[in-house]
């Protein structure tokens, strides 16, 4: 910052060079050579005072002309309504999905120049650096039904009766596939939700729950053998997992799960007096979450999305597996995306339209499917073209022919070459 002082030596070294020129009558080479300056700012400092007069004196402002990257006012007034408009709903307001939001009205808003603007409001507090996220070791299963994770949380109705809600949750895609709120949750109401959710959805290849007793006797001391759940995944032979005790974030994904609907459930008037009102507010908020909320997670598209863009898996007893490979690419500005088979390399074509576009391959030999990461949308391919080989005397020039082949006598097999 410039001083009061700074300010006027800048003016009176400007009123000097001016009027050694004007006045005393020396050149410009001789009035720059005199002050230490260049003769081109003495000849700019002198043309400005002819022009302008004893405005010249005086230090031009630094600010541009013009700032093209600065938001627009009613962007500014947009983030905010946004910003209390989601809080006061219970959704999520971060700068991530106030940016989200805003791209689908077509503004291009950058998620720093969000936060400035919620920080300027008073919306939201700074806090110092959390934990980074690269410190956290993060799973996700590659295909929708490859993981249901499962749990169940609190809630409590008007009169005070404490209720519980279970929800079961695809690991890859974070669709709710079933979110049911009991007075109780049982063994058997495990096993039934879980049915009626494999027949609609069909049924994953594992499960990954908490060590509750709805969900496993691995800890009951081995009296009774299985419960009720784990002889149904035996049946079905789908694999069974368990976090270890006392280590919930294992079960990450539901547990945010949990956090998100409670928060959303807490924010809506009247609250719920029945079993029944609050199962009707949970489908709308499951069809809010699942439909048009943006996840974070996945790129900020929306679960169902995410579900249904990849082919399902399923059990072993039902279903041998996926027998082709899964590669995430973006479409080069050839409007084509690359892969290796065999050794060599080959281009498949998806048009000029496309550049850009972040896509998920299924390769199964060469039968290959490309689809929209963000929309899940099958794009049209065909089949992959190999890239074309080098010119032969480039091929001998890289890899030369051996000077002798292996049919010249003394050369051949067992010959100790």
């Amino acid at each position: 910052m410039e001083t009061w002082w700074g300010a006027s030596w800048a003016i009176s070294k400007r009123r000097a060079i001016i009027l050694s020129v004007e006045v005393e009558g020396l050149s410009l080479t001789e009035t720059a050579a005199l002050y230490g300056v260049s003769k081109g700012w003495v000849s700019k400092l002198v043309g400005r005072y002819r022009t302008e007069g004893e405005a010249a004196f005086e230090p031009r402002s630094r600010r541009p002309h013009s700032s093209p990257s600065r938001v627009a006012e009613v962007v500014n007034e947009t983030i905010v309504n946004l910003r209390v408009d989601l809080a006061e709903r219970g959704l999520d307001a971060g700068p991530e999905t106030i940016q989200w939001h805003l791209a689908q009205a077509g503004h291009d808003v950058s998620v720093s120049t969000i936060r400035r603007r919620l920080i300027a409001a008073g919306l939201v507090t700074p806090e110092p650096k959390k934990r980074p996220r690269t410190s956290y070791i993060r799973f996700e299963a590659e295909l929708p039904n490859e993981c249901w994770q499962s749990d169940f949380t609190h809630y409590f109705l008007t009169d005070g009766t404490d209720t519980e809600v279970l929800v079961w949750l695809d690991d890859h895609s974070r669709y709710a596939l079933s979110v049911t709120a009991h007075l109780r949750v049982t063994g058997p109401l495990v096993v039934d939700t879980f049915n009626r959710t494999g027949a609609t959805q069909g049924f994953p290849a594992s499960t990954l729950t908490d060590n509750g007793l709805v969900y496993t006797a691995r800890f009951a001391g081995g009296k009774g053998g299985r419960n009720a759940f784990e002889t149904r995944l035996n049946e079905l032979k789908i694999v069974q997992k368990n976090s270890q005790p006392n280590h919930p974030t294992t079960c990450g994904k539901v547990e945010r799960f949990h956090q998100t609907l409670k928060k959303w459930l807490t924010a809506q008037h009247p609250q719920p007096h029945t079993l029944d009102q609050l199962q009707a507010m949970i489908d709308a908020f499951v069809d809010e979450y699942n439909h048009r909320r943006p996840h974070r997670s996945l790129g900020r598209t929306t679960p169902a999305v995410a579900y249904r863009r990849l082919p399902k898996t399923g059990p072993a007893g039902s279903n041998t597996g996926p027998h082709y490979r899964i590669r995430h690419d973006r479409i080069d500005k050839t409007g084509a995306v690359s892969l290796r088979r065999a050794g060599r390399m080959h281009h498949i074509s998806i048009g000029r339209a496309h550049t850009g576009t972040a896509v998920i391959l299924l390769i199964d030999d060469l039968n290959i499917r490309v689809i929209n990461t963000n929309t899940g949308e099958l794009l049209p391919s065909p089949h992959p073209q190999p890239q074309p080989r080098l010119p032969t005397t480039l091929q001998k020039m890289t890899r030369p022919e051996p000077r002798w082949g292996l049919n010249r006598p003394g050369f051949g097999r067992g010959s100790g070459y």
